[in-house]
């Protein structure tokens, strides 16, 4: 397999690959760092998904916000440029950062949703747009696969569903969102923010990407003063918009992230 992989890697790139080292982390699919024998070093990343993600990451670089180059890529296989790591952000990083979600945010479609679905994994990501916001939440996030949830679990989002009309705006900007904005999928390092990693993109409401960055973690001194305050009633849809990124955890990696979703469900009021 490996053998298979430096073949590939040297067809997409003309280049022999010298190093290939299997990076930690990559739950969902397998990332190397490699360099190649005209000194170039890069980052691969396979899996079925890598023409749409080569295709976001393009879209991403053209608002201005920073994430890695796309080298190349096959069907299975992504070649992007490495991206310093290592660093740990200072209120000046997060500052930074938070120009660059600026510029991304700003960039704007005309409707909600993608031209193409995606996956996290055997979790679909379903993109086709909505009649309105709140629909497209419903619809294509919290109850995507209700059925596949326990029942209990499905009759509090489908309860919850209901009432985003009164909880959501009908028709926010459709801002390009990164869609998985982690706080593993933004990289600092020595000079700063890096660039942000491992899209999901769409358009919709850029507090989409505000409460995952929260989820797991938390936003640094300096990053508001430069990508601008809250939003009136922006924290009363933190749960909801967190809502579901925690259903995924919870359908790829089990019972163990029930107590979030009953959290969040229980903070919205579901």
């Amino acid at each position: 397999m490996i053998e298979d992989l430096r073949n590939q890697i040297g067809r997409l790139t003309g280049s022999e690959v010298d190093r290939l080292r299997q990076m930690q982390g990559g739950d969902l699919s397998n990332v190397y760092s490699l360099c190649l024998a005209d000194g170039r070093q890069l980052i691969a990343k396979t899996g079925a998904t890598a023409p749409a993600e080569s295709e976001m990451l393009a879209a991403i670089a053209a608002t201005g916000c920073r994430c890695p180059e796309v080298v190349s890529f096959g069907n299975d296989l992504l070649l992007m440029t490495e991206l310093d790591t290592g660093g740990l952000p200072g209120s000046a990083a997060w500052a930074e950062f938070g120009v660059h979600l600026r510029l991304l945010h700003d960039n704007r479609g005309t409707l909600h949703g993608w031209h193409r679905d995606h996956a996290f994994g055997h979790v679909p990501i379903r993109n086709a747009p909505c009649a309105d916001w709140p629909t497209f939440w419903a619809e294509r996030r919290l109850l995507a696969d209700a059925a596949m949830l326990p029942a209990d679990l499905r009759h509090r989002l489908e309860k919850l569903a209901d009432r985003l009309p009164d909880r959501l705006p009908k028709a926010p900007a459709p801002s390009l969102l990164h869609g998985d904005l982690w706080s593993g999928n933004v990289l600092w390092g020595g000079a700063g923010f890096s660039g942000v990693i491992d899209p999901a993109c769409y358009h919709g409401d850029a507090e989409v990407d505000l409460a995952m960055l929260r989820l797991f973690g938390r936003i640094g001194d300096g990053f508001r003063d430069a990508y601008g305050p809250p939003a009136s009633g922006e924290a009363d849809r933190l749960p909801i918009y967190q809502l579901w990124p925690a259903l995924v955890h919870l359908r790829l990696f089990g019972a163990g992230y029930r107590p979030m979703v009953e959290n969040l469900l229980a903070a919205a009021g579901a």
